[in-house]
């Protein structure tokens, strides 16, 4: 009896630790407490309302010293791994990410633990950052690429789909974080559909997509709707 799609051909992808990923405008290195948390905590430290911290299940940190401990406290972990997110521009670490959910048993990672500070948000190294992360899992074997965040995270939500995550539900009352209910929002991305995503990718991120002013001429948004999955495309019966 057949229940699903014969999976042909499935090699069992690397796992992430240790890499590093280079970019045109970021590079992606492994976050380690010695060289990165200093920089970062700064970086972090302009975000004076500690917006970025509202739906992280930890922080703010008041201290460089405990933010060193934090990142102390995994970098030798093998899930997550974390990355510090180097701007080419800035010389400098503005931003960590992480993979998490590693399972290459069944090519399946999630990316999260996401934290950009006031210097990286809403920059087109941001979005390449996510690109590179992307490129790499699929580039390695990895069937489906995840995205989760609290229900109530509209931006996480949204950036979701601008990056070309299919939004698949929510799944209720899945944790308590910092003392509150959190329903947890789910995102993918699979194999199937990576490359018409990362070609919208390449045209965004391309030189000619953008002013004399650095603005987009088209936005990565309005290059990747097209292509979400919509769940009315599930046959339950």
């Amino acid at each position: 009896m057949k229940f699903g799609e014969i999976v042909n051909n499935f090699s069992v992808p690397p796992h992430p630790k240790g890499i590093s990923i280079e970019g045109k405008l970021v590079s992606l290195k492994p976050l380690v407490a010695d060289q990165f948390s200093k920089e970062l905590f700064l970086s972090n430290a302009l975000d004076k309302e500690n917006i970025n911290w509202a739906y992280l299940p930890y922080g703010p940190f008041k201290t460089e010293p405990e933010y060193h401990k934090w990142i102390e406290s995994f970098e030798k972990n093998d899930d997550p791994i974390f990355f510090a997110i180097i701007s080419k521009k800035l010389n400098k670490a503005t931003g960590i990410a992480s993979y998490l959910r590693i399972n290459p048993a069944d090519g399946l990672i999630e990316v999260g633990h996401i934290n950009y500070s006031p210097l990286l948000q809403r920059t087109t190294e941001a979005t390449e950052a996510m690109f590179l992360m992307m490129k790499w899992a699929f580039d390695n074997g990895y069937r489906r690429y995840e995205w989760k965040c609290n229900a109530l995270n509209l931006r996480s939500r949204n950036s979701a789909q601008r990056l070309g995550f299919s939004y698949e539900g929510v799944f209720r009352q899945m944790a308590i974080v910092k003392g509150q209910n959190r329903d947890t929002a789910w995102f993918a991305l699979i194999d199937k559909e990576w490359k018409k995503v990362e070609d919208c990718f390449k045209k965004f991120l391309s030189s000619s997509n953008f002013d004399k002013q650095g603005r987009p001429i088209v936005s990565l948004s309005a290059l990747t709707k097209p292509l979400l999955y919509k769940l009315d495309n599930l046959d339950c019966s």
